[in-house]
């Protein structure tokens, strides 16, 4: 099992291009099985969770292509001939889900599997259920399967969520640009994934408004036609290597990068002491010379502060001068990078969904391990800034969500290896 070398050298500085967004790609690869015409999706990235879905829409008779080195997915669903998404592939990735809505829309059944447990807590599917059997779904859970029908099509109707959740908006919004009427999705999610996947359904001829605002609504149509659609910017890689010159130092441009994808974490950064300002190809990040202070951060749905960067803002903060304090009100479980951290010199103290991190004048780097995506990589950057040599196993969960992240790295200077076990 490979791992990551990190050995702290100083400031960082040069450009880093930013990839298409995972969370966004997995999301618009699903709506390929909406229509009988092909869909291309551009700036895709190359990481194993789309791979997972590849393998996923094939199995359900989708072809699948990639050009350009990856970058371009052709996908064509002409010969939707299985309705199963089976568990061996769904367990993989909890974004498997989002075929069930489009599934069941266009075809009126659909049997997909119950996706598996997640490191950072439980991710019910429940929502996701409720909002199709609103719009008439019959839905059947057993052996572990979603069996779902909808006999006649699925018809519009009023369905406001208890809480909000990006998953169950982006699956209730594809099922319904093709049910018959009007749909009306009140306190939807508001992430920038959303307001991409309906730029996309809308170049396939979907009639939607209120993507951005906390309701959305969907006229239904008879079918859907083909488009070409470029995947928005990665705003969490985006986050993630902004963090990278906080940390160790210097001046990074990140090539793609936009403002308003990431108007919360700026801000925060700009609180503890960063510079960040906009350029003709992205955002240009500059540590300044009086050193990072304390912020306190909590973490919420979009246009807040993103979970998927909190354990990545809090390698930051333990070097921070004061004491700062982390929040987490999306999901649970989810500071289980600190004692990690902590093996490396932070003092960290977790009690239940708040962390208080006491800034101390440097780290030590020191074998650890990553638990999920986003701590894996909260552990590389930390190793940036440490004295001596940082080794982080089980990196396979880095590569679901960063592309070449060693390359990138390197390139603005860092010292990163992956190493064989």
């Amino acid at each position: 099992m490979d791992s990551i070398v990190v050995t702290g050298n100083g400031p960082l500085n040069g450009q880093i291009p930013i990839a298409g967004a995972k969370n966004a790609c997995l999301t618009l690869m699903p709506a390929t099985l909406l229509s009988d015409e092909p869909l291309t999706l551009t700036n895709a990235p190359r990481l194993s969770d789309i791979r997972t879905m590849t393998t996923l829409l094939q199995s359900l008779g989708a072809e699948v292509s990639t050009l350009n080195d990856g970058k371009v997915l052709a996908m064509s669903s002409h010969d939707l001939n299985n309705l199963t998404a089976d568990y061996d592939i769904v367990r993989k990735m909890r974004a498997s889900i989002l075929v069930l809505g489009p599934m069941l829309a266009r075809a009126g059944a659909a049997v997909v599997s119950l996706p598996g447990g997640c490191a950072i807590g439980a991710r019910p599917v429940d929502l996701h259920l409720k909002a199709l059997e609103a719009m008439g779904a019959d839905l059947d859970l057993r052996d572990g399967y979603v069996h779902a029908s909808a006999r006649g099509g699925l018809k519009g109707a009023v369905f406001e969520f208890p809480f909000v959740s990006v998953g169950a908006t982006e699956n209730a919004v594809m099922a319904a640009t093709l049910a018959k009427g009007t749909t009306v999705l009140k306190n939807v999610a508001r992430e920038p994934e959303i307001v991409d996947l309906v730029d996309c359904l809308r170049r396939m001829g979907a009639q939607i408004e209120g993507e951005g605002t906390d309701t959305i609504t969907v006229q239904g149509v008879d079918r859907l036609s083909g488009a070409t659609h470029p995947v928005v910017t990665d705003r969490i890689e985006l986050g993630t290597y902004m963090l990278a010159p906080a940390i160790a130092g210097g001046e990074v441009e990140l090539l793609g990068g936009r403002r308003d994808l990431l108007q919360a974490f700026i801000e925060k950064l700009e609180e503890a002491g960063v510079s960040v300002t906009d350029t003709e190809n992205g955002l240009k990040v500059t540590r300044n010379g009086n050193g990072i202070h304390a912020v306190d951060v909590t973490t919420e749905p979009f246009p807040g502060f993103p979970t998927d960067l909190q354990a990545q803002m809090m390698a930051l903060l333990t070097t921070a001068e004061g004491v700062s304090v982390l929040e987490e009100r999306i999901f649970e479980n989810r500071f289980m990078h600190a004692p990690e951290l902590m093996r490396m010199g932070a003092q960290i103290d977790v009690q239940g969904g708040t962390a208080k991190v006491t800034g101390v004048s440097s780290l030590r780097g020191a074998p650890v391990m990553a638990t999920d995506l986003r701590a894996s990589v909260s552990l590389i950057l930390a190793g940036l800034a440490a004295e001596g040599e940082t080794r982080v196993s089980r990196v396979y969960h880095l590569d679901r969500g960063y592309e070449q992240v060693e390359e990138k790295l390197r390139a603005v200077g860092a010292l990163v290896e992956r190493v064989a076990a």
